[in-house]
């Protein structure tokens, strides 16, 4: 009984993964390969970076100015939002090496409270759509499914000092991979779930030679919540529960010519999934094990996996720090009218190896701000290579500027 119900798990994880590009995750572990062992979630596409000025930098945004997409990267930083409010619409045609109906889109925006602009409301709706998806058994289609994921949040920021602020999101989420096994007659169902997001950023200003300089970090804890079932509760999956930390600095180049550096560290806070290759499944003893393992893996609390995530690596403190995911990123802005940058995202081969270069440019007038990033895979067999992202974002203040001119 239990290697049917892992099949139909298996089966709804595979389909989330490919969203990820990390489908080999699953071939490599069938075939025992010890050292590569990425951590297993559900709902995988919640990682996705949705805008075109973050990952463009390499998926960096922990510390970065607030933008409308504050919400994915650090929500804190829409206390100190320059403007009254936005709104983003951002698409990403993905996986287009291997297919062309999968794709991405997110819309977000927020709003300054208040006659102090100290706090901020905020909100994101995101949709990934896996495009049509056909079940086969043999070289028979049986049948043909058009799996989707979203997440629906609301979020609020507020500063606890002139420096420093924090933020909270509550986040609903609907993960439909329902297929029915046509064999065994059981069904894979729709996965629904809720969680929160952590926020805090901090900002000062400090002087180098006769410079003002910027330099701010921040940390986002985001997707602390229930777990996800696609088997009618008899097995389940953690959410990305994921801890960001983040450290940018700007200073100015000359008159209206600026350069921001930043560094991201992420870590999955989710505990290993027990492997077959750590045990010795010859034996009656062996399978045992593994069946124990696998149960309390399970059964597991949300928040216990939090801190079992930093000691359960089957390969120590070594394979613990494979699990930290680096960005590095950097951003040009010239009278904050035109912007170029470039970054790096490093991710261990062992953990996933999606590891990449990416480039960007925008362009921003009063209301509208257009932006593209390109993503340059290292390795020519990533099906991420060549992964375009565009973002177009309003400005609510420079919106009421131009109507306020057209009134006059």
């Amino acid at each position: 009984m239990f290697c049917k119900r892992n099949t139909l798990y298996k089966s709804a994880l595979t389909l989330s993964l490919v969203s990820l590009g990390a489908i080999s995750a699953f071939a490599d572990d069938d075939i025992g390969k010890n050292e590569f062992n990425p951590v297993q979630t559900g709902v995988t596409t919640l990682s996705i970076a949705p805008d075109a000025r973050g990952s463009s930098m390499g998926n960096l945004g922990a510390a970065t100015d607030p933008d409308m997409n504050s919400q994915f990267w650090n929500p804190s930083k829409y206390a100190f939002a320059y403007s009254q409010g936005g709104l983003s619409l951002s698409y990403t045609p993905w996986l287009r090496k291997i297919v062309n109906d999968i794709f991405l889109a997110n819309l977000a925006g927020y709003w300054k409270l208040g006659q102090g602009d100290n706090q901020a409301l905020s909100a994101s709706f995101r949709y990934f759509s896996l495009g049509e998806v056909s079940m086969t058994e043999g070289n028979i289609t049986t049948q043909t499914i058009n799996p989707y994921e979203f997440a629906f949040d609301v979020g609020y920021s507020r500063k606890l000092s002139e420096k420093f602020s924090m933020g909270v999101v509550l986040r609903y989420i609907l993960s439909d991979l329902s297929y029915e096994d046509t064999t065994s007659g059981e069904t894979n169902t729709a996965a629904n779930a809720f969680s929160a997001d952590i926020s805090g950023y901090f900002v000062t200003y400090p002087m180098v030679g006769r410079n003002e300089c910027q330099f701010s970090w921040g940390f986002d804890i985001s997707n602390i919540g229930t777990k996800v079932s696609y088997d009618h509760g008899t097995t389940h999956a953690f959410l990305p529960t994921n801890l960001r930390l983040g450290a940018n600095f700007m200073f100015p180049l000359a008159d209206y010519h600026s350069l921001s550096l930043g560094i991201d560290l992420n870590k999955l806070l989710v505990p290993t999934k027990p492997r077959t290759s750590d045990f010795d499944m010859t034996t009656p003893e062996g399978q045992a094990d593994y069946q124990t393992a696998l149960d309390k893996w399970d059964e597991m609390s949300p928040f216990s996996a939090i801190f079992k995530s930093f000691s359960d690596a089957p390969g120590g403190f070594k394979e613990e720090l494979e699990e930290i995911g680096l960005s590095f990123g950097a951003e040009y802005a010239y009278n904050q009218q035109f912007f170029v940058r470039a970054g790096y995202n490093y991710e261990n081969s062992n953990k996933g190896g999606r590891s990449y270069f990416a480039f960007g440019a925008g362009f921003s007038l009063n209301v509208v701000q257009l932006d593209a990033s390109y993503m340059l895979a290292t390795a020519q067999s990533s099906p991420l290579d060549q992964t375009l992202r565009f973002t177009l974002t309003f400005d609510m203040d420079g919106l009421r500027d131009l109507l306020g001119r057209r009134k006059r």
